[in-house]
């Protein structure tokens, strides 16, 4: 007899913001197969991560935990395989379990893929072409594109499935992650195209705190000719090369893009084919988002939006009504108690976030989170970002850098003065006007603060802990 519980399809990217799709409004391009998925299912617009890095996000993804509880705060931290996840209680409860394409959660016996029947995964970040993989324990090299093999391996592992079991696929690319390598498909998209400036593009920082200043991501100072790949021509102004930077890699990064695209899609007609769309959980997201020359930046870090909201569309048409959006504040620790929900697994009383299933179906529960809490660990160990934590509540955003290593993996010892940065995201969407001085808004900093201190407390992250 088959086993009526949902398939799991979760697919998620590197580094892909959610301002470069369609489905949420993008100026720079479009991506109709993901835009499929929104259309068919429910679009979430204020998903967050709660650390805006790879592999702390990620573990935060398998365990439900935030970075300080799962171990994995920086970087240099790789996760522990005995740790609970939701793919090793799936697997448990009799789900068909794999991993493929991106882990970067260390390796060894006891960092390697665990509650997983099959892994096959890039080793470190991985490459763009003819990539190694580490299949089940054994490295080899496969040729070709790196985004079409981790289809092609998705697709093959599907294909010899048991049929009467559900399964859970983690369809994981490394795109577009830096310094983003094109395949020969997509080459010359948008070669005769001028891709729009952002409305910060020429941001000088001004009102905000050092942080901000002293960040070394800057697309005119900071990039280099591995992301450009080309020498400028000669001439320019110092704004005519920046444009002429932001231009070689804007493309180069939604040709990226448009191969993951192109790839969800033929995953959808896969799923079509075989009568699966029905009962198949399908989940696209990222695994943060990233500066697309937002604020004159590449990378992420910040708990500026750009860098903190995910993009996150899923499809179920069981459950879910076609055309679906979503306001409210959803974070990445709510993805593993999702996918237990739906396979009728008990969820761990330790996991900190919620099930988003009744969001799905279109509830209104009475309860929901109205803030959100993150903590950025890595200080200025990369891109000179510092160490900073914050709340941000529907209209609010309070963060606060202080400046300090406090034993964090590679982070460096260095002190530098705390800062506090208020965004009023009502007025100030793009976050240009720090208002954390402003007298008119001295209830809303001391609400916040408040908040921003319970939200520590319940969520168990006590060190370095101040009230002020």
């Amino acid at each position: 007899m088959t086993d009526p519980r949902p398939n799991i399809i979760f697919i998620m990217s590197d580094d892909h913001a959610a301002h470069a799709m369609s489905c949420y409004g993008s100026r720079i391009n479009a991506t109709p197969n993901l835009d499929r998925i929104a259309d068919e299912g429910i679009r979430f617009d204020h998903c967050f991560c709660t650390n805006s890095i790879c592999a702390p996000s990620r573990a935060t993804i398998l365990t439900g935990l935030y970075s300080h509880l799962n171990g994995v705060k920086t970087l240099r931290d790789q996760l522990d395989n005995r740790i609970t996840t939701f793919p090793r209680l799936l697997q448990k409860a009799g789900y068909q379990t794999a991993i493929i394409g991106k882990w970067h959660l260390g390796h060894g016996p006891q960092h390697d893929p665990a509650g997983f029947e099959y892994w096959n995964v890039l080793p470190g970040q991985g490459k763009y072409f003819n990539p190694s993989f580490i299949e089940m324990g054994e490295e080899r090299k496969i040729e070709g594109y790196v985004t079409d093999i981790i289809t092609d391996l998705s697709i093959a592992w599907m294909e010899r499935r048991d049929k009467n079991r559900p399964f859970l696929l983690l369809c994981h690319h490394k795109a577009p992650h830096r310094h983003w390598l094109v395949d020969e498909k997509h080459a010359h998209l948008y070669e005769d195209a001028e891709i729009p400036e952002p409305p910060t593009f020429d941001d000088d920082y001004s009102n905000r705190s050092r942080a901000a200043a002293a960040a070394a991501m800057r697309i005119d100072r900071d990039m280099d000719e591995k992301d450009y790949k080309a020498e400028p021509p000669a001439g320019l102004t110092p704004r005519e090369l920046k444009s002429w930077k932001y231009q070689r890699y804007i493309k180069d990064y939604l040709r990226c893009v448009a191969s993951i695209d192109d790839n969800v899609g033929r995953m959808l007609d896969y799923l079509d084919r075989e009568g699966l769309t029905e009962n198949t959980i399908v989940v696209y997201t990222s695994d943060q988002g990233f500066f697309l020359g937002d604020h004159g930046w590449y990378d992420k870090r910040f708990m500026y939006e750009e860098s903190l909201r995910m993009p996150f569309i899923v499809r179920y048409p069981r459950e879910i009504k076609p055309g679906s959006v979503e306001d409210r504040i959803v974070i990445n620790a709510d993805f593993a108690p999702t996918f237990l929900d739906y396979a009728g697994v008990a969820i761990p009383e330790e996991m900190q976030g919620c099930s988003l299933r009744p969001l799905f179906r279109g509830d209104s529960p009475d309860e929901w989170r109205t803030a959100m809490y993150y903590r950025y660990w890595m200080h200025l160990a990369q891109h000179n970002v510092c160490a900073h934590y914050g709340v941000r509540t529907h209209r609010y955003k309070l963060i606060y850098y202080y400046g300090e290593a406090l034993g964090a993996s590679g982070a460096i010892d260095e002190s530098w003065p705390p800062e506090w940065e208020l965004f009023d995201l009502d007025k100030d969407p793009f976050e240009l006007n720090n208002v954390v001085h402003d007298p008119a808004y001295s209830d809303v900093l001391a609400e916040l603060k408040e908040q921003l201190h319970q939200l520590r407390v319940e969520l168990k992250d006590e060190d370095g802990l101040k009230k002020d």
